[in-house]
Order: C-alpha cells, then sequence, then structure tokens
C-alpha cells in the first residue's frame, strides 16, 4: 500500500474495500421451515428463492445495479464524457442498497412492515468484500454466497419483515440477475406466519403472502383454504403506505419485476396465487 493511500483522508470506497478484503467473513444458513407457495406461469423461468435463509435465486433485474466493464484512457488523462463513463459504486448502490416499503397494517394492536432491499451488483472481488462487511451493518447476510467471489456480478436482493417493535428479520433473500424479469402472469411468492397474535396459532398459520410479478400484471388474487379471495390491485402512480394493510401491488427500486402483499384474516391459509390482470 502506497504512502499516499495511508494519508489520503479521502479515500474511496475501493480503497477501504482493499484495506478490508480480509476482514470479510463467510457465512452458510441452513434452511429455516418456511412454507414455499407458487411459481404461476411459465415455469420454465421459475427461479427458487431463499426464504428465511434457504439457499436460493430471487430473480431480478440489471438496470442500474450491473457492472460496466472497461476502463478509460486518451491523451494527457483525458476524463471520458459523463453520458459514457462507467457508473461508479454508489451509483450501482454497492456499498447501500436502494429501499422501497411495500406493505404496512396493524394486526392484533401490532404494526407491521414489509419492505425491499436492493444491493447493486460488485465489479469485482475488492468491492465484493466491502459489499458483505456493509451487509453486516444492515444486519442481512447473502444466503448461498459463501465467499465474496459469489457476489460478483450480480446484486442481492432481501425482503424483510418488521412486527411490533421487534427488529427486522429476512423472510427471502437471493441473487439479483439479469434478464431473468418475470413476465405475462408469470408469479413467484410465498406464505409465513405473521406473529402479533397468540404465538400457537401465529406458528401455524400460513396468513401472509409475499411475491412478485411481470410490471404489466395489473391484479393478483390471493385464494385462502375456505375458497375467499383477496385482490392485490395495482397501486395508483405516487401512491404511500398507510397504517392500515394494503393489498397491492408496487414496484421496487432496483427489481424489473414489481412486488405484493396479501394478508388472509386470521384462522385462515393460503391455498393459491394467480395473476388475475
Amino acid at each position: 500500500m502506497s504512502a499516499d493511500r495511508e494519508t489520503n483522508s479521502d479515500m474511496t470506497h475501493t480503497d477501504i474495500a482493499l484495506l478490508l478484503a480480509e476482514a470479510a467473513d463467510e457465512v452458510e444458513i441452513g434452511i429455516a421451515p418456511y412454507q414455499a407457495v407458487v411459481r404461476g406461469g411459465r415455469r420454465r423461468r421459475a427461479r427458487r428463492w431463499a426464504v428465511a435463509a434457504a439457499a436460493a435465486l430471487v430473480v431480478a433485474g440489471s438496470t442500474g445495479t450491473l457492472a460496466l466493464a472497461g476502463s478509460f484512457g486518451g491523451d494527457g488523462g483525458q476524463v471520458a464524457p459523463a453520458a459514457t463513463r462507467p457508473a461508479t459504486s454508489d451509483q450501482r448502490h454497492v456499498f447501500e442498497p436502494q429501499r422501497s416499503s411495500v406493505a404496512r397494517g396493524t394486526d392484533h394492536g401490532k404494526k407491521w412492515s414489509v419492505t425491499v432491499d436492493v444491493w447493486g451488483a460488485p465489479k469485482d472481488i475488492a468491492e465484493a468484500q466491502y459489499q458483505r462487511s456493509q451487509m453486516g451493518e444492515y444486519g442481512v447476510t447473502p444466503t448461498g454466497a459463501r465467499v465474496a467471489a459469489d457476489l460478483v456480478g450480480k446484486g442481492w436482493l432481501f425482503v424483510r419483515l418488521t412486527v411490533g417493535d421487534g427488529a427486522p428479520s429476512t423472510v427471502i433473500d437471493g441473487a439479483v440477475e439479469k434478464g431473468d424479469a418475470l413476465t405475462g402472469t408469470d408469479v413467484q411468492a410465498y406464505s409465513m406466519p405473521l406473529s402479533t397474535g397468540a404465538p400457537d396459532k401465529d406458528s401455524a398459520s400460513q396468513r401472509l403472502v409475499i411475491g412478485k410479478v411481470a410490471t404489466t400484471a395489473e391484479r393478483v388474487t390471493c385464494t385462502w383454504d375456505d375458497g375467499t379471495t383477496i385482490d392485490a390491485g395495482r397501486a395508483a402512480p405516487g401512491t404511500g403506505l398507510t397504517s392500515d394493510v394494503e393489498d397491492l401491488i408496487r414496484p421496487v427500486d432496483g427489481s424489473p419485476s414489481d412486488w405484493f402483499v396479501c394478508l388472509a384474516p386470521e384462522g385462515k391459509n393460503y391455498k393459491a396465487v394467480n395473476v388475475t390482470e
């Protein structure tokens, strides 16, 4: 390491990454007992998800998240025009995620919310190692990425559930890769408990459904085990979240597929979910 780097206070993210390269932990997490729901539409395009740390991929997009290869040079160190200059790590959201709120509500007097964090793709191992350390600051670990090199060239997405005054917990996570956006009536979703009432009932009830659909989908229908349904329609542009439960389809920054949440009334469980419009 040069003396200049040791004394220069204006260190870049990459500089910091190199310093922290050997500090990255290698973590492997086991499978938790959440129930898979469906993969509708064209099953040949389906990807398994990591649900509560079960190893799998999440379909996500490339726009603004994949690193741009190559470098610029020229006589006299001329800087490339802004329109063609590679995006910085900050612009790619490598070290700080894009966060979107998908749903919020109140159940048994407890507030709950679902958010989605999307981290951009590191372009090399140095960026990947520093990204792992930054993910640790957010309390998340990419499932199945055993070493930093597993993150290079792909982003990562974490769906987080917060209940009451508790800390957010990761309920779904997986890789963000190019070209896997959902289309047509494709739907990928998972059900899980929403622990706001009696622990015994909550642990067995699969009544919270979180999923994603194509950006063209206008309505998702969640069907419960007694035959009743809830429709999640597309949120109007600019529609914010309220304190009430919202069964709506929403865009998520950094993901080419849109996301939705359905919540069954107490005592009911998930049966099916479909794109109906």
